[in-house]
């Protein structure tokens, strides 16, 4: 295996493991370039994409004065999004989408009117009205679609198995709120969006093509009614008949793409067979820069958790580290430095020596 597609591997397998939580925290430094990372560090800037399908689309957050803030679409085109897209070892520009067509960021909106050449190395060495200095609001965000994207898919069909979904042409699957990659809400990623499946019609012959299309076994339980919890946005397909034979769930009989008569309340989900080692328990970083830096959550008993402060140190941040695959701890933060979770009795690790 080559070392661009190690990265690619172990940038893609934490894509969908990380979401949001509470209270210890650590900063790491993974043995890999800057530009192979989701950011790219330079003083206290930093840069991600966000609520994309992967690393090298979505909305365009910047970190600055220890904030993640989002840019403006005003005067937002090709060349802005080449210098993001090269910042991010992500390849070229494929389009510069705006108003929000990633969703709505919160809080800063860093910069406005960026006015880049293409040559410049960071989004913020090109012109813009200044830091904070704009006349947006957040329905305005600027996005990106990087090529990286599609060669990421292209060469990882495998290592996307074990992802959560399976890249086929526009299309892809994934399982999302369930302990690992094989259970979960079903989602699929259509005409640049993620949407959810209608429970209209679904069975265990629909369940298994899924499970089989994510290389997760055979089919254990199926759910219906938003058990793993609503999606938003769209639900791109409903009365999904299969066979059992089909080998994408979209190669099922069902309604047109988009059309349908149900809301977030009838999600579908599915629960397979193969299961990861971390089917009752699991760690993740949350609100870092990357997948190897943020705060430490714990899946225990069904639930996310935190982890407490008290007696938190480097030799228990080293632990976490080389658990996730991210080399050496560098820092081993408390006070909620990435922001407080939620559920504030979940705390399943106190005093950790």
């Amino acid at each position: 295996m080559t070392k661009s597609s190690h990265l690619s591997r172990k940038a893609t397998l934490n894509i969908l493991n990380f979401g949001r939580g509470v209270m210890a925290i650590i900063n790491i430094l993974p043995h890999l370039q800057s530009s192979e990372l989701r950011y790219n560090p330079t003083g206290s800037k930093q840069i991600r994409l966000v609520n994309g399908a992967d690393h090298c689309a979505g909305r365009v957050e910047i970190y600055y004065q220890d904030t993640w803030g989002t840019v403006c679409d005003d005067s937002w085109d090709l060349s802005d999004t080449n210098v993001v897209c090269k910042e991010l070892g992500c390849g070229h520009a494929i389009s510069a989408p705006g108003s929000a067509h990633y969703g709505q960021g919160s809080g800063e909106i860093w910069l406005d009117d960026v006015n880049c050449s293409g040559t410049e190395t960071n989004l913020w060495a090109c012109p813009s009205r200044g830091w904070g200095q704009h006349s947006c609001g957040h329905h305005e965000d600027a996005g990106v679609l990087c090529s990286g994207y599609e060669s990421a898919f292209k060469s990882s069909n495998k290592q996307l198995f074990k992802l959560g979904f399976f890249p086929i042409g526009s299309k892809q699957l994934r399982l999302v709120n369930g302990a690992d990659h094989c259970a979960g809400r079903v989602e699929v990623y259509n005409d640049g969006t993620w949407g959810t499946v209608c429970d209209d019609y679904w069975d265990l012959l629909a369940s298994n093509v899924v499970c089989k299309q994510l290389g997760c076994g055979h089919i254990i339980n199926v759910t219906v009614s938003a058990y793993y919890g609503e999606g938003s946005g769209q639900i791109w397909l409903d009365k999904v008949k299969c066979s059992g034979t089909e080998s994408y769930i979209w190669e099922c009989p069902s309604s047109r793409w988009g059309k349908n008569n149900c809301g977030h309340s009838d999600d579908a989900g599915v629960l397979c067979s193969v299961r990861t080692k971390w089917l009752y328990k699991q760690i993740r970083l949350v609100n870092g820069a990357d997948h190897c830096s943020g705060r430490v959550e714990i899946y225990y008993s069904g639930s996310w958790g935190t982890v407490c402060d008290n007696s938190w140190a480097l030799s228990a941040a080293n632990v976490v580290c080389k658990e996730l695959g991210c080399g050496h701890a560098i820092n081993a933060p408390g006070l909620a430095h990435y922001g407080e979770g939620s559920g504030l009795w979940r705390r399943w690790y106190d005093g950790i020596a």
